[in-house]
């Protein structure tokens, strides 16, 4: 569940992969295109490693992903302050890093719950998974049985 106020992880990382496209898109139209760029594609890569659902790698845990929010957001804010940059580029890029720490800012980063979990299943005798392995005995021993009866009949027929 999100916490109130909060928004999903998912809309997160869908939202870093929009501000870092737009990094890198006006980078390549600035006269000095490196400073944007080479932000735009940490904010990308910092989105694609994350252990969550629009992840390509998923190699960096929510926490660990959190640290690296932040320190993209320092570094973002240090790059806007560099001199050298052109003027409509540092407009450019002051207004997508405001839009990056809002989305960080209002990112819930929990863990996810796992769907599907009833009362039953989170007892503490273990009934639920005593019921789930009969259950699952039963509809395999029904199939091993119905197999074997399948090939009984085809044996016989040829």
């Amino acid at each position: 569940m999100v916490a109130e106020g909060k928004r999903a992880f998912w809309l997160h990382q869908a939202a870093e992969y929009v501000v870092g496209g737009a990094l890198v898109a006006s980078g390549l139209q600035s006269v000095d295109p490196l400073v944007p760029t080479a932000l735009g594609a940490l904010i990308v890569i910092n989105a694609a490693v994350a252990d969550a659902p629009l992840a390509a790698f998923r190699r960096v845990g929510r926490r660990t992903h959190r640290i690296l929010d932040y320190v993209l957001v320092a570094v973002a804010l240090v790059a806007c302050a560099l001199p050298g940059l052109e003027t409509n580029t540092r407009l450019v890029q002051i207004l997508v890093v405001v839009v990056f720490v809002v989305v960080v800012a209002r990112t819930d980063y929990s863990a996810p719950t796992k769907k599907g979990v009833t009362e039953l299943s989170q007892r503490p005798d273990g009934r639920a998974d005593e019921i789930g392995r009969l259950a699952g005995r039963t509809v395999g021993t029904l199939a091993g049985r119905a197999r074997a009866r399948m090939k009984q009949s085809n044996d016989d027929s040829a």
